[in-house]
């Protein structure tokens, strides 16, 4: 028997009612987590990403090596997920938030934490001491948005003013990923990409003078744009290690 466009109607709205809710940010993945075994238990300041120091102290230092799958040959580093162990006689339902500055797994896990991230996914403080004795330890996990001010730019160390600009990105707030940089050459009116180097870190030999405008490139999802605007430039005369802020930021 036929259905009639009422009946068709409220099937398509049942159906629609009892599809799976997939949402950029909300979707819970299992996996496990362990921790950093350096003496600090912060990791190494030669992180994957190219954080340097920085890496080790940044999101109070609730970091977190990421297996390949989430470190995205760098385009994940930055990222932040809400971790939370699944022991519930000793861990809380919220678990902690980390930012990915490095890439590394063990047997199986997807996250190796700071020491401080791992005991901060215990239900009290006096709890964490029992949890590092098990290594290891079955986790849910999801994407969330880091919650940062305006996007800053790092000068690389490396970089030399008369031919080498090697730069990082940091306080990407959004769920969105960095995927590509380039920079206005004034002369040419043209965007000139620069390289992906490792991780997080961009650089392009013999660089424009003057004062460098940078436009980036976001990935949320299936969907790209470039994002730029007129305080988003490298200063002339810029020095390694300097630290400029841009009046952008990532959703």
């Amino acid at each position: 028997m036929a259905l009639s466009f009422n009946n068709c109607s409220t099937f398509m709205i049942c159906v629609i009612l009892l599809l799976p809710t997939f949402s950029f940010g909300t979707e819970n993945y299992y996996s496990k987590a362990t921790f950093y075994k350096t003496s600090d238990g912060k990791g190494t300041p030669t992180g994957a990403c190219g954080y340097g120091e920085h890496g080790r102290y940044v999101n109070d230092g609730l970091v977190t090596a990421a297996s390949w799958k989430l470190y995205k040959n760098g385009v994940g580093c930055g990222a932040c997920y809400q971790v939370r162990c699944k022991d519930e006689a000793l861990c809380s339902n919220e678990g902690v938030k980390v930012l990915v500055t490095d890439s590394g797994e063990g047997p199986g896990t997807d996250f190796i934490l700071s020491s401080d991230a791992f005991a901060k996914m215990a239900k009290h403080p006096k709890l964490a001491h029992m949890l590092f004795p098990k290594g290891v330890v079955d986790v849910d996990y999801k994407r969330v948005s880091c919650k940062y001010g305006n996007l800053k730019i790092k000068i690389n160390e490396h970089s030399n003013y008369h031919g080498y600009l090697a730069i990082y990105l940091f306080n990407n707030g959004g769920y969105a990923d960095i995927i590509a940089i380039e920079i206005y050459d004034v002369k040419t009116y043209k965007w000139i990409p620069m390289r992906r180097s490792y991780g997080a870190v961009f650089d392009l030999a013999n660089p424009p003078k003057g004062d460098l405008k940078l436009r980036i490139q976001i990935k949320e999802g299936e969907k790209t744009k470039w994002i730029n605007s007129d305080k988003t430039v490298i200063p002339d005369y810029w020095k390694p290690g300097s630290i400029y802020e841009t009046d952008v930021q990532i959703p």
